[in-house]
């Protein structure tokens, strides 16, 4: 299931939660700029690509040089962030082997 949303003045994701297949979210260039409301991404169980660029929150830490670190750790589950194959490292794997 994917959601393409972009550019349409998206500030709050409230109800996202209940979309539980969905694996593809395009929702570039809206208005999200809280953490609060991007975690609410990570009640999705299906997400793997992410395209977030163009959000005040996403802009603000890509000037900062850590978007990418700082949004898969809030959302370890994606493959795919902004067109970007989220590499995972094995030391980033935590006590389950």
């Amino acid at each position: 299931m994917e959601l393409w949303i972009s550019y349409n003045l998206i500030e709050k994701l409230k109800g996202i939660h209940v979309m539980k297949k969905l694996k593809i979210l395009y929702m570039s260039n809206n208005l999200v700029k809280e953490w609060t409301e991007f975690l609410k991404l990570a009640d999705l169980p299906s997400l793997m690509d992410l395209v977030f660029v163009g959000n005040p929150l996403e802009e603000k830490y890509s000037a900062e040089g850590n978007w990418i670190e700082e949004a898969t750790k809030r959302l370890p589950k994606l493959k795919k962030i902004d067109g970007t194959p989220v590499i995972k490292h094995d030391d980033d794997e935590e006590g389950d082997s």
